[in-house]
């Protein structure tokens, strides 16, 4: 009886574990915390990621999600002021950023204000801070008697090691000049296939005849190990063990910019050596899947199928918060930290997220600290105001989050291809039609309806931000709008249909065969989101009674298209390598030509007056002549329409209350360092926001026992007769 008497109650004490627990907001929180446990609270950083990384490499990285990780290991000679605009470089390893000295053709130096044609070569020195180390790692690792312990693995030590944490040992040891000159060296090795060794041969003196000894060498080895300090460099040498020199040809003042990018990041031989072992790439161990760099973090876990880990570096040098920015920043409080040794945050964790709905889910949860804002989400998130300005929706304000929003260095246009015999030349009906199609393509409304909002038309090629681009009346695009009330607006379609007559097309038909106008728009789109722009494209044409046709492929014959000059109207775009106009202007340079050139110039726009400019302007400084010839090249452009031109796209991005020092910096990649955390107030928040729902349960717990109570009362009346 005793023991039947005991089956009886184990269902309300079910339920009364179900109150207990409800009880507890933190206990059920972890329930769908989608971390360890004994992160809680720790200063950690939640992000994400939804695509592999292709290249850790810096010398063969050139893509913005492998930037998310290298960038915070690599340390090139220089960085962008994090709060600063216009984007400025400063020191990062090196101890200044330096003038160029100019020589002529004798090597004789020349004033800092010579003629660009006088300029033969231009001479940077570089100095780097002593006392940095690497993090450590075990190319670095010693025996006692000082010799490297895994730098002569035999193949069966090596089919015993998984993966770089298996190896016991690490060390360090000091960054020297040699290791950024062994890096430019690396560009030229033909075994990596570093996507700015062609740009880079043109100027880094004797790079070119570099590679083709590496490449005569590597012919005449096995091993994959080659020491790039056999060679020698005639444009890139060591002075001393914290100064090295670049000699460029001619005079580049782009080139700063890119020696702060991870292609100029050092690149120690220990490194290199350690990961040519024969027995490595079998196992995946090499450099372009683990970084070794002297920055605040160091990749701890590389599982692109889960999760990626950046953790602090313990070897980090001496590094602050900026002590100002710009006028503001101390308001919102940007400038709390100034001057406070970085980084702040101990551990930055990423995790696959391949679909959007579920990262959003989590970052409204509170388990990702940061997020962008999908076409899905955008409506949940933000609320336009009926001056147009866009801002946070109740439901986002009432949780504290963050909206921060720029206008990204990037252009997206609608292109001609000039080599066409239709849309394309430079007669005056060729200019006109692509003049009318440039008006009646409303990019105001495509932004409206397919980009929330976020995004401006374009006057010209030059986005917001760069040296060059105008606001207000003297920055309009006269040819597309006028300037009524103190605002741009595109022209009437009257006037784009008036222009279309005047190009031989009166009412979309070809006055001299009478045939309508049939024009081609090649894509690679394919969705049904595609579906619904494409329709959407095609009616812009309709407006001038221009049939468009959409010829939709993949992307491979559609690049094929594009070189080969058969394409004839596309949409092409552009993120800012760097904060000079030159990056976005040279787009539009007949020599870049897409088609016989496979340059970046896809609408194959071939102006020799704008081609003159452009080689006057390119390696001209910043000041009011540069800015004269910029604008009489942008009227060029402007006026033969070899774009329909398009627009810049704006960022939205969210952050929690908990996450300080959050700034958009569309230069640097090198952010995490400055970005702070509450964990305690994330903790509060998420137990806050994620209170389970109780009752359904309850609710059937209580009915599966009212439901057992007359069987279990029967099966006790049955025994008690028994017995």
């Amino acid at each position: 009886m005793d023991t039947r008497g005991h089956s009886i109650f184990q269902l309300p004490s079910a339920a009364l574990l179900v109150f207990t627990l409800c009880a507890s907001g933190s206990a059920w929180s972890a329930w769908n915390n989608p971390y360890p446990a004994d992160e809680e609270g720790k200063n950690v950083l939640y992000s994400a990621f939804s695509e592999r990384p292709k290249h850790l490499d810096p010398v063969r990285s050139y893509s913005s999600n492998e930037y998310v990780f290298i960038a915070q290991i690599y340390e090139p000679p220089f960085q962008y002021h994090y709060l600063k605009r216009p984007y400025v470089l400063q020191p990062l390893t090196a101890t200044a950023v330096p003038e160029p000295v100019y020589l002529d053709k004798n090597n004789r130096r020349l004033p800092a204000k010579a003629p660009v044609a006088s300029i033969a070569y231009s001479l940077y020195t570089i100095r780097i801070r002593a006392g940095i180390h690497y993090q450590p790692h075990p190319c670095f690792a010693r025996d006692d008697n000082g010799n490297y312990r895994y730098h002569a693995l035999t193949r069966p030590e090596i089919a015993e090691i998984g993966s770089i944490a298996d190896f016991h040992h690490t060390g360090t040891r000091e960054l020297v000049a040699a290791d950024y000159i062994y890096q430019i060296k690396r560009l030229a090795d033909p075994k990596l296939h570093s996507p700015i060794y062609g740009l880079m041969s043109q100027y880094i003196l004797g790079l070119g005849d570099l590679a083709r000894s590496i490449a005569a060498r590597r012919r005449d080895v096995t091993d994959s190990y080659l020491d790039l300090n056999e060679f020698e460099l005639e444009g890139a040498r060591v002075l001393d063990r914290y100064t090295y020199q670049v000699k460029i040809r001619g005079k580049n003042p782009q080139f700063l910019y890119w020696m702060a990018m991870p292609f100029f990041a050092p690149m120690p031989l220990e490194a290199d050596r350690f990961f040519s072992q024969p027995g490595m790439q079998e196992k995946n161990i090499t450099l372009n899947w683990y970084a070794v760099g002297t920055g605040p973090y160091m990749l701890t876990v590389n599982d692109p199928n889960r999760q990626m880990v950046l953790e602090r570096n313990p070897n980090y040098h001496d590094d602050f918060y900026p002590l100002e920015g710009e006028p503001g920043d101390e308001s919102t409080g940007l400038l709390a930290d100034a001057g406070k040794r970085l980084p702040f945050i101990d551990k930055v964790v990423f995790s696959l997220e391949k679909e959007d709905i579920p990262y959003w889910s989590k970052f409204l949860q509170g388990y990702y600290d940061r997020s962008g804002i999908s076409a899905e989400s955008f409506d949940q998130a933000i609320r336009i105001s009926s001056t147009g300005d866009s801002m946070l929706t109740d439901e986002m304000a009432d949780k504290g989050i963050n909206l921060l929003t720029s206008v990204a260095t990037s252009t997206f246009y609608f292109g001609f291809n000039m080599e066409d015999p239709v849309v394309g030349g430079y007669t005056e009906r060729a200019r006109t039609l692509r003049q009318a199609i440039s008006i009646a393509i409303d990019f105001e409304e495509q932004i409206s309806i397919f980009l929330n909002g976020r995004g401006i038309a374009s006057q010209g090629p030059i986005p917001p931000g760069i040296f060059g681009y105008k606001t207000g009346r003297e920055g309009i695009n006269p040819h597309v709008y006028d300037w009524v009330s103190g605002q741009a607006q595109r022209k009437s379609i009257a006037v784009a249909k008036r222009l279309l007559a005047q190009a031989g097309y009166p009412n979309g038909r070809d006055a001299r065969s009478g045939k309508p106008l049939l024009l081609y728009f090649d894509t690679t789109g394919t969705g049904p989101e595609d579906k619904a722009r494409l329709e959407w494209m095609r009616k812009q044409f309709k407006k001038l009674n221009i049939e468009l046709v959409v010829r939709a492929t993949d992307y491979n014959r559609f690049q094929d298209k594009m070189l080969n000059g058969t394409a004839q109207m596309f949409v092409w775009g552009w993120n800012a390598d760097y904060p000079d106009p030159e990056n976005f202007v040279f787009l539009l340079y007949g020599p870049n030509k897409k088609v016989q050139n496979n340059g970046e110039n896809a609408a194959n726009y071939d102006s020799p007056e704008f081609n003159r400019l452009f080689e006057r302007m390119k390696d001209m400084d910043n000041g009011p002549e540069r800015q004269q010839i910029i604008d009489a090249m942008v009227e060029i452009a402007r006026r033969d329409s070899p774009w329909a031109w398009g627009f810049h796209p704006k960022q939205f991005s969210l952050q929690h209350r908990w996450l300080y020092n959050v700034k958009p910096n569309l230069m640097a990649n090198n952010t995490l360092k400055y970005l702070r955390l509450d964990p305690s107030l994330r903790v509060a928040k998420r137990v806050q926001w994620n209170q389970p729902v109780l009752w359904p349960l309850l609710v059937v717990l209580l009915g599966s026992v009212a439901a057992m109570i007359p069987a279990v009362a029967a099966y006790r009346r049955r025994e008690t007769r028994i017995i």
